[in-house]
């Protein structure tokens, strides 16, 4: 089954925490602090595989999760990171968050692999926090939460060259008859339902992979018949191979079909036109074909010809040679603007501020931010001296002052994320 677009969630492991414990041997005098720090938590990868051509495993599979980090021990014994999660996806995949909207990653090449979801880091033991002065602390940390997004992945097929033409047309067959593909082939009218990809072998030794995309129809760029679901996969061809049937069973026009799907590529992508096109005028050995074929050349001027039989595989070679003669001049980032190398640009940003406080509906003053979020998430609250650092942490932030500069007093409610505290000067 050929699957093009899913809907996942992911999510990152969390780190392990760190411990607060102390060595007791029997021969070991002040034996000192010996608690572990935690594991990093598992963070999930994904990793552009040329053999994959479907996002099947990913309809079936809505939520990928990492293991969580291995808790800090005893003895100084650091807790164990969990494994991160390989996702294998085709190339050609495009992942967005969905929640941004932006553009996460786009993997074009084999063995790509682009980390999606980070794992949060293990929190320290109480021994990364003896100092001269506190040799035996009662200190540790938590480990961080990994990161959780809500992802749109999509396929746009990645092939050399990209059959298109009207259902009927002969793209199938032809496919079949140059590759290993096997498309269904009938007949009667009908359209090809998912894209098919083969490697085609030339005689002079290259190869180039294929694609017989779904027949268009005309209004598929504002979404008729399949629509958007198809022009999509031509961006990432590098030469268009429009197939013609030459003599069509409703009698129409065969050079007013090519300017039909022709309209609809440009109203898709103007730049979609850019691409080298080559005609394969098909079905030759139709009665009316070369009558059609000579008025078709008479207002077709300035695009490649090649006249083929796909059912009888005449002038096959011709065709391929063609088509091989024109990758070898046109490179893959020429026409894709997502593959081509990236441009940094390094633009100053105010930094954001360490904390905000709000006032909410019930009186109680809310304290956030990004610095408070990270103290907040490492701090273990069931350890007192965990709640001092804690506290003493935000007092340098400036918290303790901007709440009194808003009239916060001695027993005041005040929120922190989920936890309550009572305000103190």
């Amino acid at each position: 089954m050929f699957i093009d677009e899913v809907k996942i969630t992911v999510k990152a492991g969390k780190g392990g925490n760190g411990i607060v414990a102390f060595r007791r041997e029997k021969y070991v005098p002040k034996g000192g602090p010996a608690g572990g720090d935690g594991g990093n938590g598992g963070s999930v990868i994904f990793v552009g595989e040329s053999g994959l051509t479907t996002l099947l495993d990913l309809r079936y599979n809505k939520v990928l999760k990492a293991a969580d980090g291995e808790n800090g021990m005893a003895k100084n014994c650091f807790g164990k990171a969990a494994d991160n999660i390989y996702v294998k996806v085709p190339l050609g995949t495009v992942i967005y968050d969905e929640v941004l909207g932006s553009v996460i990653a786009d993997i074009t090449k084999h063995g790509q692999e682009v980390v999606i979801c980070k794992g949060g880091k293990g929190g320290r033991g109480n021994s990364s926090f003896a100092t001269s002065r506190v040799p035996a602390p009662y200190i540790c940390e938590s480990g961080l939460p990994g990161e959780e997004k809500s992802l749109k992945i999509e396929l746009k097929v990645l092939a050399d060259v990209g059959l298109v033409g009207l259902p009927n047309a002969g793209k199938s067959t032809l496919i079949s008859v140059v590759s290993a593909a096997k498309p269904k082939i009938a007949n009667y009218p009908f359209t090809t339902l998912v894209p098919n990809l083969g490697v085609v072998g030339v005689k002079d030794g290259r190869s180039f992979v294929m694609a017989d995309l779904p027949g268009l129809i005309e209004g598929a760029s504002i979404g008729a018949g399949l629509g958007l679901n198809f022009l999509k996969h031509i961006e990432r061809t590098r030469v268009i191979a429009h197939v013609i049937d030459m003599d069509p069973l409703d009698k129409s026009d065969p050079y007013n079909n090519y300017l039909i799907i022709n309209k609809e590529l440009e109203n898709y992508d103007k730049k979609l036109l850019l691409r080298p096109q080559v005609i394969v005028a098909n079905k030759m050995d139709l009665p009316n074909s070369l009558e059609n074929l000579e008025k078709f050349k008479k207002e077709c001027k300035n695009i490649p010809i090649i006249p083929i039989s796909a059912y009888n595989k005449d002038n096959i070679n011709a065709l391929l040679y063609k088509l091989a003669d024109l990758l070898d001049t046109v490179s893959l980032n020429e026409f894709v603007d997502d593959i081509k190398e990236e441009i940094v640009e390094y633009i100053y940003k105010k930094p954001e501020a360490p904390f905000v406080i709000t006032l909410g509906k019930d009186g109680i003053y809310n304290v956030t931010g990004p610095v408070v979020k990270r103290y907040f998430d490492i701090t273990d609250f069931s350890r007192d001296d965990n709640v001092k650092l804690f506290a003493q942490k935000i007092r340098n932030l400036g918290v303790d002052e901007e709440l009194k500069n808003l009239g916060v007093k001695n027993g005041d409610t005040v929120r922190i994320f989920d936890f309550e505290f009572e305000f103190f000067d």
